[in-house]
């Protein structure tokens, strides 16, 4: 598989919470943990698991930095 995307963190899934419609999949990486929210049906497609073996894929078009 290819991909253009070239921000991955490999990681480990730690929780999955599951709806009708989204799931939340929380992943523990080097960084500290990514959370994504996917569709439930593609959670199932993939057949995603704790414990499994993933790359948290993230692409930006802006990033904002607040100081209080």
């Amino acid at each position: 598989m290819s991909i253009s995307i070239r921000n991955r963190l490999p990681g480990t899934i730690e929780k999955i919470v599951s709806d009708k419609v989204v799931s939340e999949v929380m992943i523990r990486t080097a960084a500290g943990t990514v959370t994504s929210i996917i569709t439930t049906s593609s959670a199932k497609r993939m057949n995603l698991k704790e414990g499994d073996n993933v790359f948290a894929v993230m692409k930006a078009t802006s990033v904002s930095v607040e100081k209080e």
